[in-house]
């Protein structure tokens, strides 16, 4: 039996994992990756890369319908699924090769295989044991499913849609969150009829009420249909459909049922609670700054609960790598934690909704605004509607920014410094945005609540 020693070994090769090895080598420790599966995790193979490629296909088809509207003389005439995968899988190859060779760069030992946790410093895959003086978890997550919902056939989960090989007539999503939304979005710019089944009584339900109230007008205008504040019974399948009941009596048909209802830690016969690791319903417990009740032992990710996103994967691997050489990082709260749903029309927010802040701060001081991107010439340009709200404390700093419209995932970052740096609108009123940009969105915004509205009534 061979034995490696680390100053870091890091169990899982996801986001979060891999930056935890990145940050530490850097910082001068030596670092292990082990990984079962591929280097990127989730997020690179089966998550994020691979559904916004298939996004960006669908944005294409959807630019191409309307260009008649712009003066251009174009149309779809047919979407070759073969050749969409194709382009979806060379991607991920290519952004899989530039992540071995980075993590080969900065002389990160990967290790190939299933690793178990054996002892607070120890890691075994196969006959070897790998030992750290710091152990780092970082095993990811996987699609759930609801009690009694098997899935299987016509009953598939993200994994399974984005391997599809051909364009499904009628699909049913189970649940209106971030993958659900995202999927509705691909199939119906590809032609298919869509019904989204969400228990809550909106869409996105995380966000703020009235970007979810936009998304639905959004989503009807483009066909795409939405069971809100029901909840799902029982399916049925055959060889060629699925049949979905809902405790209302509605029932649903489609070609198949996608199963949306979030994703689950992946901790489970992995030695956690062996070693004594505190745990709750499979995610790790942990503090403020990711240490376990296990003496050496962090968690980072998915498995942590929280935000499962694979930014913050990455924000809490450089933590853990910093706060193990001793930097003393600071610590980024999951609702100040930028999030970016790519279903169109887009969805960007950073920090409370309106009535987060009011509870926490009290109605009489909040106050917000929110600017409609009909004020906005670059986004009449792209021919997008939508807006940008900004909470903010009343006399003090703003405190979150929401915005629903084409491209406004890429207007998230200036919204992150202003909530993070607790600015005021008067500390960024005065610089002017670039014209025409949808920049300008986040600084009418400011403008007004500071009191000098430009573009603003």
């Amino acid at each position: 039996m061979a034995e490696q020693q680390f100053d870091i070994v890091v169990l899982g090769g996801g986001s979060a994992g891999y930056a935890t090895a990145i940050r530490a080598t850097q910082l001068g420790l030596s670092a292990a990756v082990i990984e079962k599966d591929k280097l990127g995790g989730t997020c690179l193979h089966r998550g994020c890369v691979p559904t916004k490629a298939l996004l960006h296909a669908a944005e294409i088809a959807d630019v191409a319908r309307s260009g008649e509207s712009y003066g251009i003389l174009s149309s779809v005439a047919g979407v070759d699924i073969a050749k969409v995968n194709s382009y979806r899988e060379n991607l991920v190859a290519g952004k899989h090769k530039g992540l071995q060779g980075l993590l080969k760069a900065n002389k990160i030992t990967v290790i190939e295989g299933e690793g178990r946790l054996v002892a607070a410093n120890t890691v075994q895959v196969g006959d070897d044991r790998i030992v750290g003086k710091h152990v780092v978890l970082a095993s990811g997550s996987y699609s759930r499913s609801l009690p009694g919902l098997e899935i299987g056939g016509r009953v598939i989960t993200s994994e399974h849609a984005l391997e599809l090989q051909e364009i499904p007539g009628r699909v049913a999503i189970l649940g209106g969150g971030v993958i659900g939304v995202e999927f509705a979005s691909v199939w119906r710019s590809f032609g298919a009829e869509v019904t989204i089944i969400e228990g809550l009584p909106h869409l996105v339900p995380n966000e703020e009420e009235s970007v979810s109230k936009q998304l639905e007008r959004a989503f009807r205008k483009r066909g795409i249909d939405f069971k809100l504040g029901v909840r799902f019974q029982s399916v049925s399948q055959d060889a060629n459909s699925v049949t979905v009941n809902l405790e209302d009596g509605t029932v649903v048909n489609a070609d198949y049922l996608l199963v949306a209802v979030g994703r689950g830690p992946a901790t489970q016969g992995l030695g956690y609670e062996e070693v004594g690791i505190e745990m709750d319903r499979g995610f790790v417990l942990t503090n403020e700054r990711l240490a376990t009740n296990v003496p050496g032992v962090y968690a980072v990710g998915d498995i942590v609960p929280g935000l499962q996103l694979a930014h913050r994967g990455y924000q809490q691997g450089v933590f853990v790598a910093e706060e193990i050489a001793g930097l003393a990082p600071v610590i980024v709260e999951d609702v100040n934690i930028p999030k970016v749903t790519y279903c169109d029309p887009e969805i960007a927010s950073v920090g409370l909704t309106e009535a987060k802040a009011k509870e926490q701060y009290g109605d009489a001081n909040v106050t917000s605004y929110e600017y409609n991107l009909a004020g906005n010439a670059k986004s009449s340009i792209l021919g997008t509607a939508g807006s940008v709200k900004a909470v903010r404390v009343v006399d003090g700093p703003v405190v979150g920014v929401h915005m629903i419209g084409a491209r406004v995932g890429e207007l998230v970052g200036e919204a992150q410094l202003i909530v993070n740096w607790e600015a005021y609108p008067e500390d960024v009123a005065p610089f002017i945005h670039g014209h025409p940009t949808q920049n300008e969105t986040i600084g009418e915004a400011m403008l007004k609540l500071a009191g000098k509205p430009l573009h603003a009534i």
